[in-house]
Formats: C-alpha cells, structure tokens, sequence
C-alpha cells in the first residue's frame, strides 16, 4: 500500500485557514463597537447608582472614544512591526481585563480607568482587524471578507442599545461588562490556536517615542475640545487652549516625523493620492452619517411624540440595511471593482440626506423608514469597497498602519459630525427664534426642524463634496491588490 503524496500547495498554502481567522476577527470588530453604544442606554440608571450627575456620567461613553482614538494609529505601526496577529490577540486579553474591572468599579473615576483599559484593548482590535484580514484573505476574496467585517460593525451598532436596555431593565448595569470577558476568553482561545505564529521582520526596529507622545497629546486635545465644545462653549479659554495644543502638537508631530529614522506614521503613505483621497472620502461619509445619528433621536421622541421603544425601532432601519448590503458591496467589489460602487454609495448617501431635510410633523413610519434605509444602502455600499482601496493602495508589510489609520478617520468623522450637527442645529434654532437656545425648546417644533433641515442639508453638501473626488478617480482605473 502506497502513501499518497499531500499536494505541495496545501502545505503552504498561506490563505488555508482564513474562513476560520475571519469569526475571531469579526466577533472583534463587533465588540467593540457594541460596548460604544451599548452603554448609552445604561447612563441615567448608572449615574444613579454612582451618585454622579448626567454630565459626569457621559465621561463613561468619551473616555473610551478618545483613549481608542488617541492609541489606534500607534498599535497599527507596532502590530506591523512585531506582527498584526500578537497585538490582535493582546487586544482580546486587555479588553477582557477592562471589562472586568468596568463591572467591579463601585465610582466614577474608577469606572472611567476601567473604560479606557477597555479602550486600549478594543483599539489594539480595531489597529489589527482590517490589515489581518487583508492578509489573511487573498486579493480576490479581499472585498468578501471586509464587508463581513463591515456587517460586525454594524450589528454592534444595532443590537447595542436594545441588549444593553433589556441587560438594565432585567439585571444590573455591571452585567452590560461582565458579558465580555466569557467572549473576550473565548475569542483569545480560538484566536491562539488559529492565528499564525510566525515571527516579524521588523521586530528589532526602535520605536518613535516621540512621535507618539506628540500623536496622543495631539488628538486627546482635539477630541476633548470638539465632545466638550458645547458644554463649555466654543470660546471658552480652556477650549480654545485645547485647540491651540492640538495645532502645536500637529506641528511639531510632522516635523519630528519627516526627520525620524523610523517614524510613526510613514508620511510617504499619503503621497498616494488613491490612498489619500479614499481616506478623505470615508472621513466625509462618516461626518455627515453622525450628522444624521446625533439628531434623528430628538426628531422622532420631542417633534413625532414617539416611544422610545418605537424611535429605537425606527433607527435600526439604517444599520440593518448595512448590515446587508456590506457584505453584497464587499463581494461587488471583488467581481467589478470598488471605485463605482464607492460613488454610488456616497450618492445614495447624500440624496437620502436631502430627503431627511424634508420631514416635518407629519412624516409617517414609512416615510422614515424609506429614506433612512436608503442612506443605510448607501453607507454599506460605500464602505466596504471604500476599506478594499485603502488597503489595496498600500504595501503588504504597511497594511496594519493603514488599516488603524482608516480606524482613527473613521473616529475623527464621527467626532467632527456630532460636534457640527450640534453647533449647526442650536445656531439656527437661536437664529430662528431671536434668542439663544442649547438644547431642545419646548413647544418650539418648527424652529426645530428649520435646524434639522440645515444640519442635514449642510450633511449633504459634505457628501457631495465626496461624491465629486470619488467621480474625479474613476478615470485612473482600479487599484492593484496587494
């Protein structure tokens, strides 16, 4: 009896495993966008609880998106050094670590350490997911697996604030954290025996101390001054202090870097213009989706009169399009090429903008859910081919910088969108009404949606302004995959 011969591309093949990389990595990517919205429903009974006021309380929800935002960039650069699949999985144990601690916290101050180790876990995620997946998956198969990765994203966005109400309702806030750590282990187990395990090149490489200091001063200032601004008001000494910082640290950042032998962030990425321009693009999305996000709850509770049991219903209708048509777009992607599905996407985007600036004290159901679906089409048709060209645009050994660079804009997007949305709606209520207002007026529903058709219009003329670049790159064809 003869031994039959295993075929040599079975044995190396370095794409073999990847249909059973892909769960850990999104359960990843779902975890950390669950604990980002799963929280929010839980902060009145949690400040109850702490003894803190509400204003306190939303420092549980901005620590962790400033402490990711500020450490996302700085794990894409050492993920690419000492390799993707360690930091990976490093982020699995912190982010089980900080959930842990975030059930045991009994104060405030602790509770928002606890958030930030969760943050830094969920950052070390979020740095590597994008980049192992591009490696992991064949560039054939490359746009399939983001958009799965898109569609995790999303479900964590959808079912965050209902699982964390039933979880408050029925239990205990604290159960909100402890539920990671059993998936966090789980995810850690799977991800160790899967993951490959071979060493890196650039493992011996210094890293530029200073540049990420600099990097971490500069965008804890800008996103503080922009989730702060107005609370304190926009020309507050403090927030002006922390613009000015942010600008100086921005400064003195580029100069260091053009200068360091091994800097952070390679500035020579940018100079690809597909890679540049794509980024910019997703920024754009990302402003004017929060510009819709951050406004749509008061319309459907203060103007509709509604539930929030029925508001929350109605604002799945956007994420649960994504999280269908993410991974369609991503398999799109793979078979025609990603720069026309990214402008028909941002199109959709912005006609379903224009269509929200029209509601009024009327709009039934269905009319909500028609033109929100159309901008959840929208994004996840633009996203998913949008991560293939950013990743496609860059070399193989720079795919973890630039996937947590893609992280950090997508932060920067939602942070700017939400700043803007407010600063725009409360502007043209007090313009409206003769008298300055910073919150919801009572009995005032048409200065309201004169507001809310600013923002939303203005949302749209950011989207354009992407649907434009996007049209200018059709002509240069599409990117080589890496």
């Amino acid at each position: 009896m003869t031994n039959q011969a295993i075929p040599q591309d079975k044995i190396s093949d370095p794409y073999a495993k990847r249909w059973q990389i892909l769960p850990v990595v999104i359960l990843s990517g779902f975890m950390a966008t669950l604990d980002s919205s799963i929280v929010n429903v839980a902060l009145p009974i949690m400040a109850e609880k702490l003894q803190v006021g509400l204003n306190s309380i939303q420092w549980v929800v901005t620590s962790y998106l400033i402490a990711i935002s500020a450490v996302i960039v700085i794990f894409g650069k050492i993920g690419d050094r000492v390799g993707k699949s360690r930091i990976f999985l490093l982020g699995y144990l912190v982010f089980g670590v900080g959930s842990l601690l975030c059930g045991l916290s009994t104060t405030l101050e602790f509770l928002v350490f606890s958030r930030v180790v969760q943050a830094v876990g969920a950052a070390m995620f979020m740095a590597s997911n994008q980049g192992l997946t591009a490696e992991t998956f064949p560039a054939n198969e490359r746009g399939r697996a983001l958009g799965l990765l898109g569609t995790a994203v999303a479900v964590g966005t959808l079912v965050g604030p209902s699982l964390g109400g039933f979880i408050v309702q029925w239990y205990n806030w604290q159960l909100i954290f402890y539920i990671n750590v059993p998936v966090a282990l789980a995810g850690l187990y799977y991800g160790m025996r899967l993951m490959p395990k071979k060493a890196h090149p650039h493992v011996s490489e210094t890293m530029d101390i200073a540049g990420a200091l600099l990097f971490i001063m500069m965008i804890v200032s800008l996103f503080w001054a922009f989730l702060s601004g107005e609370d304190f008001g926009w020309s507050n000494p403090l927030i002006l202090g922390a613009l000015a910082l942010c600008l100086v640290c921005a400064l003195i950042f580029f100069a260091v870097e053009h200068k360091a032998p091994r800097p952070m962030l390679d500035l020579s990425m940018f100079r690809n213009s597909l890679f540049s321009s794509s980024l910019f693009c997703g920024f754009l999305s990302f402003v004017s989706i929060f510009c819709l996000n951050i406004i749509l709850p008061f319309y459907l509770q203060f103007v509709l009169r509604l539930r929030p049991g029925q508001s929350g219903l109605l604002m799945m209708i956007s994420p649960l399009c994504i999280m269908l048509t993410a991974p369609v777009s991503g398999y799109l992607a793979d078979k025609v090429g990603a720069q026309r599905l990214t402008l028909l996407g941002l199109m959709m985007i912005s006609a379903g903008l224009v269509s929200m600036a029209f509601l009024d004290q009327s709009s039934a159901n269905l009319d909500i859910i028609l033109r929100t679906g159309l901008l959840g089409i929208g994004n996840g048709l633009f996203q998913s081919p949008n991560n293939v060209i950013i990743m496609a645009a860059v070399d193989r050994e720079k795919m973890g910088i630039a996937g947590s660079i893609n992280g950090l804009v997508r932060n920067v997007g939602m942070v700017t969108g939400i700043s803007l949305s407010v600063v725009l709606l409360y502007n043209r209520m007090s313009h409206y009404l003769g008298y300055r207002v910073t919150s919801f007026a009572e009995g005032q529903d048409l200065a309201f949606l004169y507001g809310m058709k600013v923002v939303y219009l203005s949302a749209a003329g950011v989207c354009l302004l992407g649907v434009v670049l996007t049209a200018l790159r059709l002509g240069r064809g599409e990117p080589e995959k890496s």
